[in-house]
């Protein structure tokens, strides 16, 4: 058998798993890891400025493109804490990535050595898996599980503890007899969905809640197969955003508190039957249970057994990944539909169909400083159905979720449940690098970007371009909304006099000479005309000099967005609606006007 040293064994794994990228930054006790990957060739390494930028590259790079897992590299001690968000994030969304760290030498594990961590008890609660190898002919087994847990049953991430004494130590092992494990994924029974579909034809109104486990099995064409075929209307989750077109005629829009569509809350509401697939009915998405399940029948599939019932009793509950059981429900449907017994549903469809052409939200304003409404629409004719949005909280996600269009599957980026800020512009890197030839947008407020905006450096250096529109109202501007409840807007103003740069008013950090500073391009815009243009010649410049571009939009300091504190049925909208044609003159159907 050829030997060589565990390191060296756990680089030739990752390309026979199909990786061929890694995010990270080496230190003292990952770095016999690095030396076999410079030594074995094949993947190709992006340096962070943050170890937890490292992360998220990874994540964004998982989130891309099916099949894809994103890796992060860190030393000991500090470099594994630093990346528990990612892997906190990662774990919520169920994104599988592998986070290996550098570790202590053995022997002194229990002594305190410096930067020795159990980075394993750290990160348990937040990964499939976290493991501390303590014997170097274990590496091979320990990487292959690894691999083995990410993609089995709900994906999710993985953590793999190198104490550098292991990495160094030479094993006996042969790349070409490794075999990846065998993926397990549980199917669901003929007998199961043929007890929904006939559940589904006994309902009057009926809709499809369409999750992220939708997109993870790659199955949205599946998806939209099954919904043409029953003309039930499909409502995507956040995390599911893409599923199917935003202009199909059986996108009945998105359901929740923050984001969401009035219509899409009307449609709900109006409903009598729910088939939620790979969804986990999160709170942002259902408000009050009493309000969401009055009324409604539910079935739901998802491939974690324990996320049947843990929100609320489904009437089924099935435990499926999606793709087996869309392929099932394609198949028993399309046997109803040809004995004539579908029901039809062409007239519920077009109501849904007329509620989003009657509820809208007003997007057209002139204001200086800028509405944020108003960047949505402009994003809306400047970004075509190709691209790539990526976001991650607060109220520039809300909105853009509420007014932007997506039109494919994993063109929504979006950290869902964790929400990590400073997320956004290391997700957007590790998108474009999965995707370099792509039209890749990220989308975030001020304080966002300023959380990890060094990696706009790691774009310059390795010449990764994408696009990022920076909303500027120099406040935390969702916390301040959520403070209006408590009477106080206490701690979230971040405008200052910068000495500096007089010229941008009191909004503080100057962004432009910031981004400038860190080797990438960026564009101020103060007047609604100029933002079109501003994200044409983002896009020209990003083409050109292939790093970042910056459209920073100056809006006013105080804008609610509409969101409730509490059940769909009572969402406040805050602005102005949608009354007259050229309110929404980028709404995908035309305002219809009584």
């Amino acid at each position: 058998m050829p030997r060589m040293t565990a390191a060296r064994a756990a680089v030739e794994i990752l390309k026979r798993e199909g990786v061929s990228h890694a995010f990270g930054v080496p230190g003292a006790a990952i770095n016999p890891f690095y030396a076999a990957l410079k030594a074995s060739g094949g993947v190709r390494h992006t340096l962070a400025r943050h170890v937890e930028g490292a992360s998220h590259m990874a994540e964004g790079y998982t989130r891309a493109r099916p099949g894809n897992i994103g890796v992060c590299v860190g030393t000991s001690g500090p470099a594994g804490t630093d990346m528990i968000t990612g892997l906190y994030s990662a774990s919520a969304d169920s994104i599988p990535i592998l986070c290996i760290t550098g570790q202590a030498p053995t022997a002194v594990l229990h002594k305190e050595d410096f930067q020795a961590v159990d980075i394993a008890s750290i990160a348990a609660p937040v990964t499939k898996s976290a493991t501390t190898v303590l014997e170097a002919a274990q590496v091979p087994g320990v990487f292959q599980r690894a691999f083995h847990l990410m993609r089995s049953g709900r994906p999710g991430p993985v953590l793999v503890d190198l104490p550098i004494d292991v990495q160094l130590t030479e094993i006996e092992f042969d790349p070409d007899l490794y075999e990846p494990l065998p993926v397990h994924r549980p199917a669901a029974s003929r007998k199961q969905i043929e007890r929904a579909v006939q559940m589904l034809n006994a309902s009057e109104r009926p809709l499809i809640v369409a999750g992220g486990g939708v997109i993870n099995a790659d199955a949205c064409e599946l998806l939209v197969e099954f919904a043409e075929l029953t003309g039930v209307p499909v409502v995507p989750t956040l995390m599911g955003w893409g599923v199917l077109p935003d202009d199909h005629e059986l996108n009945a829009g998105m359901v929740g508190l923050q984001t969401s569509h009035r219509y899409g809350n009307a449609n709900f509401l109006e409903s009598d039957f729910v088939l939620g697939i790979g969804n986990r009915w999160a709170n942002r998405h259902t408000g009050k249970l009493d309000v969401y399940t009055r009324g409604r029948t539910f079935v739901h599939v998802d491939i974690e057994p324990t996320q049947l019932g843990r929100i609320f009793a489904p009437d089924l509950g099935i435990a499926s990944d999606a793709r087996p059981a869309l392929e099932l429900l394609v198949r028993v449907a399309g046997e109803l539909k040809a004995a004539g017994r579908l029901r039809d549903r062409s007239q519920w469809a077009a109501s849904t169909q007329e509620r989003r052409a009657t509820l809208q939200r007003r997007t057209h304003f002139d204001d200086v400083p800028l509405k944020p409404q108003r960047v949505y629409e402009e994003m809306n004719r400047a970004f075509g159905p190709e691209t790539r949005y990526v976001t991650t909280i607060g109220l520039s996600q809300i909105a853009g979720a509420q007014l932007l269009h997506v039109y494919r599957p994993r063109h929504w980026i979006n950290c869902g449940q964790a929400g990590p800020l400073g997320w956004t512009v290391p997700a957007a890197l590790g998108v474009a690098t999965a995707d370099p030839d792509g039209s890749v947008v990220a989308l975030c407020g001020d304080y966002d970007f300023q959380f990890m905006l060094e990696e706009l450096a790691v774009g310059a250096q390795h010449r990764i371009p994408y696009v990022h529109v920076l909303v500027n109202n120099s406040y935390l501007g969702l916390i301040r909304q959520a403070q209006r409840a408590f009477d106080i807007d206490f701690q979230v103003n971040l405008e200052f006099e910068n000495l500096n740069s007089p010229e941008i008013g009191g909004y503080g950090v100057d962004h432009v000479k910031v981004v400038e500073g860190l080797g990438c391009k960026a564009i101020r815009v103060t007047e609604p005309d100029r933002l079109l243009p501003a994200f044409e010649e983002a896009k020209r410049l990003a083409a050109e000099f292939r790093v970042p571009v910056v459209v920073e939009a100056i809006l006013e300091r105080v804008t609610n967005i509409a969101m409730s504190g509490t059940d769909i049925a009572s969402v406040n909208e805050f602005e102005d609606l949608a009354t007259e044609s050229g309110h929404a003159p980028t709404a995908i159907r035309p305002l219809a006007v009584s």
